[in-house]
């Protein structure tokens, strides 16, 4: 590893979300013991997760189904879902609710596309509508498709965040074609960032369709599985995967470029290097990388009343070491040191989310995936 340096809701998540029967195991860590309990399992990969304001949880599993997790169980599959092509890392992917859910129902979630050529990653936004048993999607819009398609199985991204002024941004992989990278009129392997209805930000770097897509905020990324907004450094921070090594935490700036395939700190599988090296004129330095690769995807920014040691650190999942990674920050945001935590425990984890009590969920990337709460252990 190298470095660059409403209390009624709260009380819905321990009513609805857990299990009657759950048995929390105690783990220490460098500054607390934690608890950590399965909510529910035998989940398809599940792949993203939000928090609905009455305790329950909507989970997307990668086969393509979407379903909401309250008292320990699982729906029956959400109705009206799109098409998804589910194939090797592709399918149904990310989700984030409306900051004005509670009025408009409206989510916004991620998938492969199918379509001609093969597939690409999508944005899609649709009301959720709940009546007692069932759950469906309606008024489905795509807001961004991916604008070449390809029969490839890899590096779809991707990632929802949105911004304090409603702004979206989402992560698109590079499809595994490493130079479709650094062709600014490529969706693959950028952050976009659209209004919240699909227009076109007017402060966007390239909003004139000029040098780049009007929906580009930053290029150069190869698979972006995490990503979060940090109200420490006000800004968007991504997680990416790297190759064999040069997994990177960058903050994509507007019109920046991050490198990828010309600069990394990894090597191909195949040992051959990538690119010029690790630095180049007019390529942005990751905040932080690993090297080897720890194979990242899910990043959160903790805030909360249960971890206060832990305010303003980063939490990045981990799938080959099957970790968690917190990341301890100064009040700056500036990178301290890094701890990991539960190797081996509960398997590849996939998503990393603070809840609105301040608990962490953790969802584990498996045929009989499980969501996974950590709180703060009793006495600790």
């Amino acid at each position: 590893m190298k470095s660059k340096v409403k209390f009624l809701l709260i009380g819905a998540f321990a009513i609805a979300s857990l299990p009657s029967a759950a048995i929390a195991k105690d783990y220490k860590t460098e500054t607390v013991t934690v608890a950590a309990d399965t909510v529910v399992d035998n989940l398809d990969h599940p792949w993203g997760l939000a928090f609905l304001p009455d305790g329950a949880l909507l989970v997307t599993e990668r086969s393509g189904t979407m379903r909401i997790v309250q008292n320990g169980k699982a729906s029956k599959p959400v109705e009206n879902v799109p098409e998804v092509a589910a194939r090797g890392q592709g399918g149904l992917l990310d989700v984030a609710l409306a900051p004005e859910f509670e009025r408009s129902g409206r989510i916004y979630f991620t998938y492969s596309e199918p379509g001609r050529g093969g597939a690409g990653t999508a944005l899609a936004s649709a009301r959720l509508v709940r009546t007692d048993g069932s759950a469906a999607l309606e008024d489905v819009k795509v807001l961004v498709s991916m604008n070449r398609k390809t029969q490839k199985g890899q590096h779809f991204g991707s990632r929802i965040v949105i911004a304090p002024d409603g702004k979206l941004f989402v992560t698109m992989g590079e499809r595994g074609e490493q130079k479709r990278a650094q062709d600014f009129k490529d969706h693959a392997g950028s952050v976009l960032r659209i209004n919240a209805d699909g227009s076109i930000p007017k402060d966007n770097p390239f909003a004139d369709g000029g040098k780049g897509l009007p929906e580009l905020w930053s290029k150069g990324h190869r698979n972006p599985q995490g990503a979060a907004w940090d109200p420490v450094t006000n800004s968007l921070l991504t997680l990416e995967h790297g190759a064999k090594g040069g997994d990177e935490i960058n903050q994509p700036r507007a019109g920046r470029n991050y490198g990828w395939p010309v600069i990394s700190y990894g090597e191909d599988y195949s040992g051959a290097k990538i690119g010029v090296g690790t630095e180049a004129e007019g390529y942005e330095q990751p905040l932080y990388y690993w090297d080897p690769s720890i194979a990242p995807s899910g990043l959160a920014v903790y805030q909360g009343k249960m971890f206060p040691e832990w305010n303003g650190d980063l939490l990045a999942g981990a799938l080959k070491f099957e970790l968690l990674v917190r990341l301890d920050r100064d009040e700056k945001g500036a990178m301290k040191g890094e701890e990991r935590l539960f190797e081996g425990e509960f398997g590849r984890i996939r998503d990393v989310r603070v809840a609105p009590d301040g608990s962490i969920y953790l969802l584990t990337d498996d045929s009989n995936g499980k969501i996974v709460r950590l709180t703060r252990a009793s006495g600790a």
